[in-house]
């Protein structure tokens, strides 16, 4: 839950042509528009406007009727060929004031025709599809009345066509992908599984990889505004989409690291935290141009994956280093699973895409993450004199013994209930003495640890101690430095 901050030919239809000696159009002083004449070679024929185009003799113009000219003429007859109307002038075109409405008129029904039962049974498909004339309409629905043969039918033919139109959305389900999977793995179990604390990172690197592979040289130079909270006071930093998975790629290097495999800073001087490290990469002059700086990041998160799967998943106990404190890798690949769905997050934004949350699954065991490392932060923020020890709880309660708690419950699919303790982190959290009840969704939590959500917006509607509210939330935005 690193914070930014540690990282960062129409027709042509020849009217305006036209002379008083037909000399556009090929034809003689003493012929009259659209005459045959006796080895012409075709052209635009018709009067100024029209343009219609003569095919082969006895073929039909192509807007004509077969046969061309009418039954009977000779080459030099003086039958007219087909004529194509000049096109209508909208009264808007005009400049004239429009016609008031009462001088219209008002419009007559449409009356019904007299059609047989026949017709009327006939037309039913059609009149279920909205395809019928004005009068075949009136004509059916005044047949529908009283045969009830036909409204039954014409009730049947309406619930059909309702199903060709689905008003729901086709897209596919978001769930689709990971039961398909999950089925394929059940069948066919894979011989190097991945571990399941490592699968959320595995999820989240894949679906930003996904998202990155269409991008061209604009949408990498998209600026990306990252937001956190240092110190109870927000905090921003403007980078790149590059800028942003060079972030990344940095951060996970300590990971990286833990686990013996090629670090792309270890060369860098006083980088030992997220913070440092992404500066650090940032100013390199060996920085890949942003186009290349995905396959790095990807490479690794590979390598990642990869290395955790080969060791059968006992390396989850490995520490890592972030400089100022130490996770478990499982938690750390938790960790790093979560500050790449809200870095992807922050991609999407800026290139206008939308993004999905990560599954329920994964959610929850990343709101577990932070609630499990709640109260190790609110006592860092008592030793940064950030928040003041309880009035009637100004010690700290020994180890294991039960202490003043906030319930945090976190609703929807991902949601779940965790008594925080308030006064010690090896305290146990204890609903006797539970002082405080905070009830955010788990989007929303994670938007609030992301630091892109202020404490002040969540704690609206929540009850209880409002100091306590203030420091859990507080420290739930700062989760966002880790």
């Amino acid at each position: 839950m690193n914070g930014p901050h540690r990282s960062e030919g129409a027709h042509d239809f020849e009217g305006a042509h036209e002379n008083a000696h037909g000399a556009a159009d090929g034809r003689r002083d003493d012929e009259e528009p659209g005459e045959h004449r006796e080895g012409g070679t075709g052209g635009h024929l018709g009067p100024a406007g029209s343009g219609g185009h003569r095919g082969p003799a006895g073929s039909g113009g192509r807007f004509g009727p077969p046969g061309g000219v009418a039954a009977g003429a000779g080459r030099s007859g003086a039958v007219p060929g087909p004529r194509i109307p000049t096109p209508r002038t909208s009264v808007e075109d005009t400049g004239l004031p429009l016609p008031a409405r009462a001088d219209l008129g008002d419009l007559a029904p449409v009356p019904p025709l007299d059609l047989s039962h026949d017709v009327l049974k006939s037309l039913l498909g059609a009149w279920a599809l909205t395809a019928c004339s004005a009068a075949e309409t009136a004509a059916v629905e005044e047949h529908l009345g009283g045969c009830g043969a036909c409204a039954d039918e014409a009730r049947r033919l309406r619930e059909a066509v309702g199903l060709l139109h689905q008003p729901e959305s086709l897209d596919l389900d978001p769930g689709l992908r990971t039961r398909v999977l999950e089925s394929c793995l059940r069948r066919r179990p894979p011989r190097i599984p991945v571990p399941d604390w490592a699968a959320p990172y595995d999820a989240e690197t894949a679906r930003l990889d996904a998202l990155l592979q269409d991008f061209r040289d604009a949408e990498w130079r998209a600026p990306v505004e990252l937001r956190w909270f240092e110190n109870d006071l927000p905090a921003g930093r403007r980078t790149t989409v590059a800028g942003v998975i060079a972030h990344l790629l940095a951060v996970d290097g300590l990971i990286a690291a833990a686990l013996g495999l090629a670090d792309p800073l270890a060369r860098a001087v006083g980088a030992a935290g997220p913070a440092g490290r992404t500066e650090a990469y940032w100013r390199s002059a060996h920085l890949p141009p942003a186009h290349a700086v995905r396959g790095a990041w990807r490479e690794q998160s590979h390598a990642l994956v990869r290395t955790v799967s080969f060791t059968g998943g006992r390396t989850g106990g490995l520490p890592v280093s972030y400089g100022e404190f130490t996770l478990p890798l499982h938690d750390a690949m938790l960790d790093r699973a979560f500050e790449c769905w809200v870095h992807a997050e922050d991609i999407a934004k800026a290139v206008d895409y939308p993004y999905a949350v990560p599954t329920p699954r994964h959610l929850h065991r990343m709101i577990e993450l932070a609630a499990r490392v709640l109260p190790t932060v609110l006592a860092e923020r008592r030793r940064a004199g950030l928040s003041e020890p309880a009035r009637h709880t100004p010690h700290l309660v020994p180890a294991g013994a039960p202490g003043r708690s906030l319930r945090l419950e976190i609703e929807g699919d991902a949601g779940g209930e965790w008594l925080i303790p308030l006064d010690s982190p090896a305290a146990r959290g204890s609903a006797e003495l539970e002082v405080a009840r905070v009830v955010l969704d788990g989007v929303e939590f994670c938007k609030l640890a992301a630091g892109h959500v202020s404490p002040e917006d969540a704690a609206a509607g929540q009850e209880g101690d409002r100091r306590a509210i203030r420091d859990v939330l507080y420290a739930a935005a700062s989760l966002s430095r880790m």
